[in-house]
């Protein structure tokens, strides 16, 4: 049994957990009796297919010896439904270019992410409009890899 106190806009609660079974708590509050169910918390799947499981090429640099490309990055072309990295990592590969028709599920785009080479696919058919990656572009979750019209 585990015993929390809380203080919730000024008034105080003692919470005991008697038993936990899955989704389903048993617990008190201030010594009435509850039983609680968690509901999940579904969270929407990235489009994402893994490619390989080999481990990532290392990398090291000194502090200072960070390099940028001078290119310009593509821009966001406005309209249209944009591809968006589904996690953290790093540009492997961009297999479309602009004015490229894609078929959906077609692979736009290869990311490695936790040592893992994940292929990212088009949602839609369509044209692509914009490409606003480059292979060996760092990027985050929900930054946008190719746009789609």
């Amino acid at each position: 049994m585990k015993q929390y106190k809380f203080h919730i806009n000024g008034t105080a609660y003692e919470v005991k957990i008697n038993e936990v079974e899955g989704q389903e708590i048993k617990m008190e509050v201030n010594g009435t009796a509850y039983n609680v169910t968690l509901e999940k918390e579904e969270k929407p799947k990235p489009h994402t297919t893994i490619v390989s499981e080999r481990p990532a090429a290392r990398v090291t640099a000194a502090a200072g010896d960070v390099q940028r490309s001078s290119a310009p990055k593509p821009g966001t072309a406005a309209g249209g439904t944009k591809i968006q990295s589904p996690l953290p990592g790093t540009i492997i590969d961009v297999l479309v270019k602009v004015g490229d028709t894609v078929k959906e599920g077609q692979t736009v785009a290869i990311l490695e992410a936790m040592k893992m080479e994940n292929a990212i696919t088009a949602d839609i058919d369509g044209t692509i409009t914009s490409v606003d990656v480059r292979p060996g572009d760092s990027v985050l979750e929900g930054a946008s890899l190719v746009v789609i019209s």
